[in-house]
Order: structure tokens, then sequence, then C-alpha cells
């Protein structure tokens, strides 16, 4: 692919140029992305340290081989592994440092697969938890993921 091809994909969605969903796309409520993201997300179960999510893979989530987009995944990660920090009673999950992904198999549209976050560290100012992506019919192992998030050290005053 040239180097002009390459431009062109990545800027499709930048709302230049003419791009006729511009003002829909820059329309978009606030924190958008998250609710794209984690719209039809079931809590199964939560307690401190831990929390399991489970989920129909929905098409939108899909990339081009029509399997969970590993960027969702990332996503998912993200926020489901942010989530295990306010069950400590933190009034904020912090900021990401570092997240990590392997990927190991795919899950496909109307797949139910269970996401498990589990806190490895969650002490004053940095948080280890670890999320688990799991076919829910068989328990195979679709992805594994680390997150770590500096907390931000609260205020005595």
């Amino acid at each position: 692919m040239d180097l002009e091809t390459v431009k062109k994909y990545l800027e499709k969605g930048a709302g230049e140029d003419g791009n006729k969903n511009a003002s829909t796309i820059n329309g978009m409520p606030s924190r958008f992305f998250e609710n794209f993201i984690i719209h039809g997300l079931h809590v199964d179960q939560i307690e401190k340290g831990r929390v399991l999510c489970s989920m129909k893979v929905p098409p939108r989530l899909l990339n081009a081989g029509n399997f969970l987009h590993g960027g969702a995944t990332a996503s998912l990660v993200d926020l489901v592994g942010s989530a295990v920090v306010y069950t400590y009673g933190a009034s904020s999950s912090g900021v990401s440092v570092e997240i990590s992904i392997t990927y190991l198999d795919a899950a496909y549209v109307g797949e139910e697969i269970e996401i498990e976050a589990k806190a490895l560290r969650v002490g004053k100012t940095v948080a280890v938890i670890t999320v688990e992506f799991r076919k829910k019919k068989t328990g195979k192992i679709i992805a594994q993921g680390r997150h770590t998030k500096y907390l931000a050290v609260q205020s005595k005053m």
C-alpha cells in the first residue's frame, strides 16, 4: 500500500475534507466511546477485588475478520479493569500507566463471553488488575490483559 493510501485510510474518520459523517461524529455526546463499548455488558458478580461480567459479542465490535476487535478488547480491559479499583471504595479509578493484552482465540458475533477482572494489587498509588476473556460455553480463554493504574494520592487537608 502506498503512503497516500495509508494516510487516507487513517484520516477517513477525521472529519476533514468533506467527510459526510463529520457533523454526526463531532456531535456525539461526551464519553460516547465508553458507552458504545460496554452497551450490553452484564455484571454477573461483584465483590471487593473482583468483577465478573458477560456479554454477547455485538456486530458493532467486530473487526474486518468478523470477530471481536482487538481494540474493543483493550477498551474492555480498561473499563472493566478500572471498575475493580472502585470495589475498594476509591473515589477515582486512577489513570492508566500500562495496558497489555495477549490475544489467544477469537469470539464471534452472538457468542457469549465472560470477562473477569481481578485485583492483583491495589495500593496507595498503584493498582494492578488482570482481566481474562473466556467463551462462556466452553471456558476457553480468548484473551488475557493486565492493566496498571496510577492512583493519585488523596490530600489529607
